[in-house]
């Protein structure tokens, strides 16, 4: 169902396609959107080592479209150092398909959120993390991503340099 990277080189392996997902502070989710229009949102997400969490408002587009098409993508780039001498850049990234639910259980929610605030915030207190879940509570979503497929590439100049 899903294609095969044609440049099998750049292929990363799935530790270091891991790695970009940890690294990562935000992302672009894309969705189907209204009228069939792709939907494409940059958003911050936390990867527990299996499924991706992202957190948003109790409505709008994005809750929409997904409403309507559960599935999606997130791409995640890790690097894009332009080499202008060469008319090209040295990426890195991570593209994630998969389909999405709104954690509507208190105690899944709350577990997401909790992965997400960790994340942002490693070196604050449980206390600070507790008191912000808690006043951002009601009018927070916590969206779970089941992946389905993921693939890590990077560009031939970085395969080559570590060869």
């Amino acid at each position: 169902m899903f294609r095969a990277m044609r440049r099998k080189k750049q292929l990363l392996s799935l530790e270091e396609t891991t790695a970009v997902l940890n690294r990562g502070t935000s992302g672009v989710l894309a969705l189907s959107g209204d009228g069939g229009y792709p939907y494409a949102v940059p958003i911050s997400y936390v990867y527990d080592g299996e499924k991706l969490y992202f957190h948003c408002a109790k409505s709008g587009h994005k809750l929409d479209a997904i409403r309507r098409n559960e599935k999606a993508s997130f791409c995640v780039i890790d690097q894009n150092q332009i080499v202008p001498e060469e008319y090209t850049t040295y990426f890195r990234s991570v593209i994630a398909f998969g389909r999405i639910r709104i954690l509507e259980d208190e105690t899944e929610k709350r577990a997401a959120i909790e992965k997400l605030a960790l994340k942002y915030t490693p070196d604050g207190t449980a206390e600070d993390r507790e008191a912000a879940i808690r006043r951002e509570w009601e009018p927070m979503c916590m969206l779970e991503m089941e992946i389905d497929h993921i693939t890590g590439k990077e560009a031939i100049e970085l395969v080559r340099g570590r060869n």
